[in-house]
């Protein structure tokens, strides 16, 4: 049985190419037609944490509609054994050096803004607390963009994005997942993957129809 490890990207990314519909709700609903025959034939299992599923509810306004709760009851939900399970301390030292790499980036960009701030003021007088928040307002945008860029493109920034691949190597599953960093930090630490834009066909692959 093979098993499949879900991030909750793979329901959003409408430009990831899944091939399973045009909008959230006919990724679900045609994802959660699939689990429920692969499961029947038992050929695949498929995985959510729990963090994974409380940022896939997150965009919903109406948590309790049934195509939700349908797929809920079809998914395996399950946190990963992290006491259970042990990687290389060269794992850890790319994600140190990572981390320091990109702290300077960070402190470069601020640094930078900082600047363009200063001389975005130079020669003005702003009397209204409301005039100087419109103006302030548009480096203060700038500067999220290019320091977010700076320190979160490309890695591993979150609890749930560890735990989904620490569960993808204690299944020996494929991590299913649209986010660069997660599937480049994924391959860091020896898990397998699933491209999005086969992951339709790998499964239509699985059903009993086309394995006979």
């Amino acid at each position: 049985m093979e098993a499949f490890i879900l991030d909750t990207n793979v329901f959003f990314n409408m430009e990831a190419g899944l091939s399973l519909g045009k909008k959230t709700q006919d990724v679900v609903v045609n994802l959660t037609k699939t689990i429920k025959k692969l499961k029947n034939s038992q050929a695949a299992g498929f995985f959510m944490t729990p963090g994974a599923v409380d940022e896939f509810l997150s965009f919903f306004e109406d948590k309790n509609q049934a195509f939700i709760n349908e797929f809920l009851s079809v998914v395996n939900i399950e946190s990963p054994d992290l006491a259970k399970t042990s990687f290389s301390a060269t794992v850890f030292y790319k994600l140190i050096e990572d981390v320091r790499s990109r702290n300077y980036r960070g402190l470069n960009v601020a640094e930078e803004e900082m600047e363009q701030v200063a001389k975005g003021f130079i020669g003005q007088e702003i009397k209204e607390k409301k005039d100087f928040q419109i103006k302030i307002g548009g480096f203060i945008k700038k500067f999220r963009e290019r320091y977010r860029n700076a320190t979160r493109t490309g890695f591993l920034d979150s609890v749930t994005d560890f735990e989904l691949i620490v569960l993808a190597k204690q299944k020996d599953g494929f991590l299913v997942s649209t986010d660069g960093g997660v599937l480049s930090w994924g391959r860091t630490f020896g898990v397998k993957e699933m491209p999005s834009p086969v992951f339709a066909r790998r499964l239509e692959s699985l059903l009993p129809s086309h394995r006979e």
